[in-house]
């Protein structure tokens, strides 16, 4: 028999290659901007932000007072739930640097 044409073909480009090890913020930094959490830390932001926006800026956003202030609690709301996700997501792949002589 062949191989099982039902479903849609996967594509590799769909998904980014496993994380490499990072060691430094920058590391970190780099990671996270080439995309390697979008999927997973996007999914989490959209879910956790919307859930605190509607929370904490509910009553501002119903009334029609959605000012700058607001609009950065907002980003902020969805901002925060990425990056720990990003930092979760990518933490199993860190490797700690060892003390070079005469650290």
């Amino acid at each position: 028999m062949g191989a099982d044409t039902t479903g849609p073909p996967r594509r590799s480009a769909d998904r980014p290659s496993a994380p490499p090890a990072w060691s430094s913020v920058w590391d970190f930094v780099v990671l996270v901007a080439r995309g390697h959490t979008w999927r997973t830390a996007t999914r989490v932001a959209l879910v956790v932000g919307t859930i605190l926006s509607a929370v904490n800026q509910g009553a501002v956003i119903a009334s029609g007072r959605f000012g700058v202030a607001a609009g950065v609690r907002v980003a902020v709301n969805y901002l925060v739930p990425f990056t720990v996700a990003s930092i979760g997501y990518l933490a199993p792949f860190r490797r700690r640097r060892r003390p070079g002589p005469g650290e």
